[in-house]
């Protein structure tokens, strides 16, 4: 037991997918349990649904048309990955490359780095009125709210990996006639660019979030628009499901993303 927790345990592959399985397990398990006991109770709960009406609820959102004919999960899920995939990669260029010279050349750092924390600082979601006010209610706003929650972060993050690189590496470019351009994309850039995507990758969660805070208020489609349309009426048997497949989203997204990492730049230590 002592070998089995400590630090040293090897342990064998059936075991560890028994392991990443039985927290799953664990929660539904759960779940199933307080549903039957709360449907035994009141057959008519809505807070809990059972298994089959969670799958109802699936099947439903994912096969009935709506008036206007549209299936809706298939119409949200396009609608809001559209918004989130324009907001993720704006703002991974933009903070990549803001970061990158900011780590690399002092007149930028001495300018916008103290810019940069303060407005790290501030809530985005504090700025979703100012948004729409300036913005107006329409598709911009929603991505500029991605756009400038996830910016200062992974500028930050991509700046501290570039003040990381050996200043010898900087000496020895310069001494084979390298310029300033080639030192920056050529030998900095290739270095810090998985860590970069990484932060990319961990700043998924807040985008996800600002997408569905944008959406719950003026958007007429979309995945958090669905959610907050039927809590009105209690629907726990669409909203626990949308839930689910946000999740089960935004999972597929990470995984691409360190998929891509690991294969396309091997060297980079996992």
């Amino acid at each position: 037991m002592k070998n089995f927790f400590g630090i040293y345990a090897r342990l064998p592959r059936w075991l560890k997918i028994v392991l990443t399985v039985l927290p799953f397990a664990f929660l539904i398990a759960v779940y199933i349990s307080v549903a039957g006991q709360r449907h035994q109770e009141n057959p008519d709960d809505k807070v809990t649904p059972t298994l089959r009406q969670l799958a109802e609820g699936f099947h439903r959102a994912a096969t009935a048309p709506d008036r206007s004919g549209k299936i809706i999960l298939w119409s949200d899920t396009v609608v809001s990955l559209r918004r989130l995939t324009i907001g993720v990669l704006l703002a991974a260029v933009v903070g990549i490359l803001f970061g990158l010279h900011l780590g690399v050349m002092p007149f930028f750092e001495a300018t916008f780095l103290r810019f940069v924390t303060f407005f790290d600082k501030i809530p985005a979601l504090a700025l979703l009125p100012i948004l729409f006010i300036a913005l107006g209610l329409d598709e911009t706003a929603k991505v500029a709210l991605i756009f400038i929650g996830m910016v200062p972060t992974i500028t930050l993050d991509t700046y501290l990996r570039a003040k990381e690189i050996p200043q010898e590496q900087f000496v020895k470019a310069f001494t084979l006639g390298a310029s300033d351009f080639e030192v920056t994309y050529k030998v900095v850039l290739p270095q810090i660019f998985p860590k970069a995507l990484d932060s990319v990758r961990l700043n998924l969660k807040g985008a996800w979030l600002f997408l569905i805070a944008a959406e719950s208020i003026t958007a007429t489609e979309g995945l958090g628009y669905r959610i907050f349309l039927v809590r009105r009426y209690l629907a726990m048997d669409t909203i626990i499901p949308y839930v689910l497949w946000i999740a089960l989203l935004a999972f597929l997204m990470d995984f691409v993303l360190r998929w891509w990492v690991k294969k396309g730049y091997r060297w980079v230590e996992q």
